[in-house]
């Protein structure tokens, strides 16, 4: 697969904002991103842990993120073989950004319940 999805030749957006969402461009690639920061997952871990989500698409979503240097993907020869997900260094240091994810959708949600008392 090649790192189609990377700007190593291409002009990044202006806007850090524009940039960080294009990374994380999905539902899908946000959620596997917040699920990889307590440590590393297999497969079917990551299938679990997301639910509703095809093989197709979480396949899609993974490979997505390898190509952006958000994860690492590491297949253990072994029968039946195993693989497992990991964030990079780079994925690692999303950490502060999703903490103020969870912050702001808690003070959301409570916001919202708040209003409809």
């Amino acid at each position: 697969m090649t790192d189609q999805y990377l700007y190593q030749n291409a002009e990044l957006p202006q806007c850090p904002v524009e940039t960080t969402l294009e990374v994380i461009s999905t539902r899908w690639g946000a959620l596997i991103v917040r699920d990889l920061l307590n440590g590393p997952l297999r497969y079917k871990e990551l299938q679990r842990s997301l639910g509703n989500i095809s093989q197709k698409v979480l396949t899609e979503n993974l490979r997505q993120l390898e190509a952006r240097g958000i994860l690492t993907r590491t297949v253990y020869e072994q029968v039946p073989p195993r693989v497992e997900y990991k964030l990079t260094e780079l994925g690692q240091s999303m950490r502060t950004l999703f903490d103020a994810l969870w912050a702001w959708g808690e003070h959301y949600q409570e916001t919202v319940t708040q209003s409809q008392l």
